[in-house]
């Protein structure tokens, strides 16, 4: 009863968005789950294991998940998402908004053709509202313990499978750090004590997330050998064009090792800077201990949580200006 109550609390002053919601996934026989781009744990989680909720409470409904395949997440831990026509988005359907509430970061830009639209995020709201029912909580840690408790918000008989909770459990565990960041809340464990109840084995959904071949070594040896420290304890380690190729991962996968320097004494703030030759600019991945970063990733086209932010270059001769931005916090 009392994780119950957490759920309840925690959206009692959303209720009636929680009940628009509920009446819009009964009302359409056809509901398309959206997220960012380049997505991240919590993005896949959330798509996957709100449409696996849906498919198991409401099988007569065609339920379709879109956006683009992660480079090593797929097919490892979530399935491939789904391939539409445009013939698809011509009959009335639903979208659901997950982990993004920004329209350019939103990674398929079909979702403006749904007849309905709901966003559900934790990240800061960004403009103008541009859905028919929003919830953005910025407290919880994951976007997925924002859906759990819509869901376990809703009147009626549903069930919470395993594999549901698996999806929704790899979420939290990503974007919670492994329940280590200051958002990790009682929300979250509430989340995680669902998702136990609902049978999830956590020993194979960790094994699934941190599987490493042996040439990731060669990256994190790599890093190890070619990261920088400011004299504010600023970690950081850049990955040109050349190096990701002869290390042989993508840009997406530039960030992957950005917690190398948490939990490292004398380090206040760490962050990754990858070159993304296709947008011809320099992807930014920032992490810190305790001071909020947020601000500082927004002086460079970016944002996000607190301890937990991206950020974008648009030339490597700005990198000094990041860090001493950066420095200034410690």
């Amino acid at each position: 009863m009392a994780v119950k109550k957490i759920f309840r609390d925690y959206l009692k002053d959303d209720i009636k968005e929680v009940r628009r919601i509920h009446s819009a996934i009964k009302r359409y026989n056809r509901i398309a789950i959206f997220r960012h781009i380049m997505p991240d744990y919590d993005a896949l989680g959330c798509q996957f294991g709100l449409a696996t909720w849906l498919k198991d409470n409401f099988p007569e409904k065609e339920i379709v998940v879109l956006g683009d395949n992660h480079v090593t997440f797929t097919p490892r831990l979530y399935p491939e998402t789904d391939s539409l026509s445009e013939s698809w988005f011509r009959e009335p359907f639903l979208a659901i908004v997950l982990d993004v509430n920004s329209p350019s970061r939103i990674a398929d830009p079909r979702y403006k053709k749904a007849k309905f639209k709901i966003i559900i995020d934790h990240h800061p709201a960004e403009g103008e509202k541009h859905a028919n029912v929003q919830i953005i909580k910025t407290e919880a840690a994951a976007a997925a313990e924002n859906i759990l408790a819509i869901l376990l918000n809703f009147k009626g008989n549903y069930v919470l499978s395993k594999k549901a909770a698996s999806y929704f459990y790899s979420a939290i565990v990503g974007d919670s750090g492994r329940f280590q960041y200051s958002s990790t809340s009682k929300l979250t464990f509430a989340c995680a004590t669902e998702c136990l109840d609902a049978g999830i084995e956590i020993s194979k959904i960790y094994q699934q997330m941190y599987l490493k071949k042996i040439d990731d070594l060669k990256v994190t040896a790599y890093i190890l050998n070619h990261f920088s420290v400011s004299d504010h304890g600023v970690a950081y380690y850049v990955l040109p064009t050349n190096i990701q190729e002869e290390l042989n991962i993508t840009t997406e996968r530039g960030k992957e090792n950005v917690n190398l320097f948490a939990n490292i004494e004398g380090i206040n703030a760490w962050c990754s800077i990858t070159e993304d030759k296709k947008d011809n600019c320099w992807r930014v991945s920032l992490r810190s201990k305790e001071k909020p970063i947020n601000q500082v990733a927004m002086m460079f086209e970016g944002g996000g949580h607190a301890q937990a932010s991206g950020a974008k270059l648009n030339s490597i001769d700005d990198l000094p200006k990041l860090i001493a931005a950066l420095d200034k916090l410690f």
